[in-house]
C-alpha cells in the first residue's frame, strides 16, 4: 500500500504529465479542426486528475464547444479561458462520483490549462485578424485597378455615345411622316441616354467626375432622399425608421455626390427587403467624422458577395434588375471624400452598410 507521500507525488507526477501534454496539443494545433483539439485537451484534461474515470470535462469556446459527457453538473470546479484579457470561455471539471472530492492542487491545474488555451485562442485571433486585413488590402488594390480601367472605358465611350444621340436626333427631325422609323430612332436615342448614364456612372465609380466640395448639412439631404423614394417604399411595401442624432451634421462633400451615397445606398436596402420589412437609416458624429448606416432586413450576403460586393458589374440581382454599378460608385464616391464604407451582415437578418466621411 502507497503512503500518502507516494500517492501526493503520483498525482503531482499525473498534473505535470497533463500540462505537457495539452502543451504540445496547443503547439500543433490546426485551426481548421478544433473539435479534435478541444477534444484531446479534455481527455488529457481528465487523466490529469485524480479520479478520472468520474471526472467530466466542458470547454466551452467562442470558436466551439466540447463535452466529455452530457451528465448534469452537481459537484464540480472551473476556470475562465480569458483572450486578450476579455473572458471567453471556460473550462468545467465535474465529479460524476458524489462522494469523491477535488484535490486542492486541481483548481491550479485547471487554471493553467485555460492560460494555455486562451493563449492558443488569443494566437487564432491574430491569424484570423491578418488574413482579414490581407483581404481588405488585395480588395483595395482590385478596386484601384479596376478604377484605373473604368475610367479610360469611360472615356473611350463618351464620345461615341454623344455622335450616337446627336445623329439620332438628327435623324429624328427627318422621319416626321415615316412613324415607323420614327419609333425606331427613339429606341435608339433611348438605349443612347441609358448608356450615357451608364458611363456616368463608370465616372462617379473612377472618381471622374468634377466635384464641388463645400460645407453641406447630411440631414436636409438624408430627409430629401427618403422623401422622394417614399414612392418605392409603399410600392415594395417595406417601412423605414430615420434615426439622426443631431439636426445638424455638418461634413464637407459634394452635395450632389452625397445625395448619390444616400440614394444608392437605401435603393440598395429597398429591393432586398422583403414584403413588411424595415430599412433603418441611421446618421450620427463623432468629433472627426459623420457616421451614415444603412439596415434592411433582407437575406444578407454570401461570403463570394461580401468578397466583390463594391465591385463593377458585381450584382446578386436578377438580369435586366441592376448594371452592378451602384455600389460601386458608392464606393468611388466615398473614397474620393477620404472616408471608408464596410458591409456587414446583421445578427438575425438584412444586412448593414456603413459609411464613414471625414468633417475636413
Amino acid at each position: 500500500m502507497m503512503s500518502k507521500t507516494e500517492i501526493a507525488l503520483k498525482e503531482r507526477i499525473k498534473e505535470l504529465t497533463c500540462l505537457y501534454e495539452v502543451s504540445s496539443i496547443i503547439v500543433n494545433a490546426d485551426v481548421g479542426a478544433m473539435t479534435e483539439t478541444l477534444r484531446a485537451i479534455a481527455i488529457s484534461l481528465k487523466k490529469g486528475f485524480q479520479f478520472p474515470e468520474s471526472t467530466e470535462i466542458i470547454i466551452e469556446t467562442p470558436l466551439q464547444i466540447y463535452k466529455t459527457s452530457n451528465k448534469d453538473l452537481k459537484n464540480y470546479i472551473t476556470a475562465t479561458i480569458n483572450v486578450f484579457n476579455n473572458p471567453k470561455g471556460k473550462i468545467i471539471a465535474s465529479l460524476t462520483n458524489n462522494e469523491a472530492t477535488f484535490l486542492k492542487e486541481e483548481q491550479p491545474l485547471l487554471d493553467n490549462v485555460t492560460l494555455k488555451l486562451g493563449n492558443l485562442l488569443e494566437r487564432i485571433e491574430i491569424q484570423q485578424n491578418e488574413r482579414s486585413l490581407k483581404r481588405q488590402m488585395e480588395r483595395a488594390d482590385r478596386l484601384g485597378i479596376l478604377g484605373e480601367i473604368t475610367a479610360g472605358i469611360a472615356h473611350e465611350l463618351n464620345t461615341p455615345l454623344a455622335n450616337i444621340l446627336g445623329f439620332a436626333e438628327l435623324l429624328k427631325d427627318n422621319l416626321d411622316s415615316d412613324t415607323t422609323a420614327s419609333e425606331d430612332v427613339d429606341k435608339i436615342i433611348s438605349n443612347a441616354i441609358f448608356s450615357r448614364e451608364i458611363v456616368k456612372k463608370l465616372m462617379f465609380f473612377a472618381c471622374e467626375m468634377p466635384q464641388e466640395m463645400q460645407e453641406v448639412n447630411i440631414v436636409p439631404s438624408i430627409k430629401n432622399a427618403i422623401a422622394l423614394l417614399d414612392a418605392s417604399f409603399k410600392k415594395n411595401g417595406v417601412k423605414y425608421i430615420v434615426k439622426i442624432e443631431d439636426e445638424t451634421l455638418l461634413l464637407k462633400a459634394d452635395t450632389i455626390q452625397l445625395t448619390q451615397i444616400i440614394f444608392n445606398l437605401i435603393i440598395n436596402a429597398i429591393y432586398f427587403s422583403p414584403k413588411g420589412g424595415l430599412v433603418t437609416i441611421e446618421a450620427q458624429q463623432t468629433i472627426n467624422c459623420i457616421i451614415l448606416k444603412v439596415m434592411d432586413e433582407g437575406p444578407g450576403l454570401t461570403d463570394t458577395a461580401m468578397e466583390k460586393v463594391f465591385q463593377p458589374f458585381f450584382t446578386t440581382k436578377p438580369t435586366g434588375d441592376g448594371s452592378g454599378l451602384g455600389l460601386s460608385v458608392v464606393h468611388g464616391i466615398v473614397a474620393s471624400h477620404n472616408g471608408s464604407i464596410t458591409v456587414e451582415n446583421n445578427e438575425n437578418k438584412g444586412a448593414t452598410f456603413t459609411v464613414k466621411l471625414p468633417k475636413s
